[in-house]
């Protein structure tokens, strides 16, 4: 089956009759695990500011310590154990988990400039993740019936796969807020203390880069990602703002087309 986000893919290049030119989305990456708490409330402050024209966009790289977070969407019934702090999230979907390993984007990104369509976005951090995984020889795929990157599991059985990424979403005055996750290295177990997505199916699981066989580092994850996202959202530069939880250890991630220099 024709999946209908597969058409919705290729990109979502700001405006280009924005005088005096769009300015790069400022990219940076914190060195320390952020709470999840001050992450939000980060978020929250940018896209604030973005929506009122005195911020640029923002890409912004984390990982969590160990936590659950809920979404719009969440059942009850999908905690299965509450091993680690639970927050309602805001974003659409439902349960999913983060923790060391395991590399978080937030994508705060001006849509009225690029395409009012929630569709479109959620379709091209899709299509950000699976060129992302192409250099580490994973072929990501989208599915129609569920959000998010799978992987097929043909040596688990005959229809197995599992999920390398998920999404999940705000949109807020037409800023976005939330954005993917990734699994690099996660511990994979802590993903059993929850309905992932609320995807119940034995045949549909969690994997990362590392269970996958690939011992790749946050850095060059990173550098893929940014690598990738500025060909299909444009061009990025380094981060300046200092509120951002973990400034003093922020530093840009530079990848083969970087656009800060």
């Amino acid at each position: 089956m024709v999946n209908a986000r597969d058409r919705l893919a290729g990109g979502l290049m700001p405006a280009s009759d924005i005088a005096p030119g769009p300015a790069p989305v400022e990219w940076a990456a914190s060195a320390r695990p952020v709470g999840y708490a001050e992450a939000v409330a980060a978020m929250d402050a940018r896209v604030a500011a973005i929506a009122a024209g005195a911020a640029p966009e923002l890409v912004w790289l984390v990982e969590h310590p160990p936590l659950y977070t809920s979404g719009t969407s969440a059942q009850a019934g999908d905690l299965l154990e509450a091993r680690f702090p639970v927050f309602a999230s805001g974003r659409g979907g439902q349960l999913t988990y983060h923790g060391p390993g395991q590399r978080v984007a937030y994508a705060m990104l001006d849509l009225k400039r690029r395409a009012p369509d929630v569709r479109r976005y959620v379709a091209t951090l899709e299509e950000w993740i699976i060129r992302t995984l192409a250099p580490f020889d994973i072929k990501g795929e989208r599915r129609q019936d569920r959000i998010g990157v799978w992987v097929r599991r043909p040596d688990k059985g005959d229809g197995f796969e599992d999920k390398i990424a998920a999404i999940g979403i705000r949109i807020r005055q037409w800023v976005s807020l939330h954005g993917i996750a990734l699994n690099v290295a996660p511990d994979l177990a802590h993903f059993s203390g929850i309905v992932p997505c609320g995807v119940a199916d034995k045949r549909f699981g969690v994997t990362s880069l590392a269970d996958l066989g690939r011992a790749v580092t946050m850095v060059e994850v990173d550098r893929a990602l940014r690598r990738e996202f500025e060909r299909l959202f444009g061009a990025t530069a380094a981060a300046r703002d200092a509120a951002l939880p973990g400034a003093a250890l922020i530093e840009p991630i530079r990848g083969t087309t970087d656009s800060s220099t």
